[in-house]
């Protein structure tokens, strides 16, 4: 598989690093574009990684085109390589916020196989969760997509009017849920212990919350209902924080990203 990556910003190096620590995923090229490529100099040291700020020649040496720039210049990325976009043999994935794949249907081709996908920034540790859809010729492709970012974490595909959603709930996500770690590690601090310490104890328990639920398949509020006990600390504490509106203010968190992100 030869794979271009077209934008190399914060979301384009993660989907890099992710790639390139994945001992099990094969690869013949990784084309990394940026403008200014000095930041990426120390990667063209590694083997079969090209650098370049030509986003052309990286396409026509790739058949997996991912485009991680920002919205803004998506259009006009398109238009630099829609000449050497093959239908017959490239993929194009976006992972451009906001925008739809009529979007990209309109510069380059209903017959390329197309695919918007929206993973996070922890694809660099390989624990992302990626939504995707696609066009009709990208569905045939789709199972390509996912071998990518199944190596990187986990996928799901979905309807692409999910999309706005779910860029909300998994990629603003990670920076909703290091909110939370950060305010738990505040109060462990307040409650005794030093800044290294009260992080240490954060991660790992909300680590320990996540795994519990996805080795176990079960409700939150199952695993809840085991760690409360009648007028116990835990339900006293709980109790408190809906008082100050936690789930309430994280909802609504949630509805007014997804509002912004659809005037975007």
């Amino acid at each position: 598989m030869k794979i271009a990556i077209l934008g190399t910003g914060n979301l384009g190096y993660s989907i890099a690093l992710g790639i390139l620590s994945q001992e099990n995923f094969k690869f013949k090229n990784l084309y990394l574009t940026k403008r200014n490529t000095e930041s990426l100099e120390s990667w063209s040291k590694l083997p079969n990684v090209k650098i370049s700020s030509d986003n052309r020649k990286a396409v026509r040496f790739s058949d997996v085109v991912i485009i991680a720039v920002q919205p803004a210049q998506l259009k006009g990325v398109l238009e630099e390589i829609k000449e050497v976009v093959n239908p017959k043999t490239h993929t194009v994935i976006s992972v451009v916020t906001g925008r739809k794949i009529a979007d990209l249907e309109a510069v380059i081709g209903s017959e390329v196989a197309i695919v918007r996908s929206m993973p996070n920034t922890a694809i660099s540790v390989r624990q992302s969760m990626t939504c995707m859809s696609a066009n009709s010729k990208g569905l045939k492709n789709i199972e390509l997509a996912k071998s990518i970012f199944n190596s990187l974490g986990q996928t799901m595909c979905i309807e692409e009017n999910l999309m706005q959603a779910a860029t909300v709930i998994c990629a603003s996500g990670i920076a909703f849920w290091m909110r939370l770690i950060r305010a738990t590690t505040q109060g462990a601090v307040q409650l005794g212990f030093d800044a290294k310490e009260a992080q240490e104890l954060s991660m790992q328990t909300a680590l320990g919350a996540a795994t519990l639920l996805i080795k176990s398949g079960n409700h939150p509020e199952e695993e809840i209902d085991r760690v409360t006990t009648p007028s116990g600390c835990t339900i006293e504490g709980l109790n408190e924080m809906e008082h100050q509106g936690l789930s309430a203010s994280l909802i609504r968190g949630l509805v007014t990203s997804f509002e912004k992100i659809n005037q975007i």
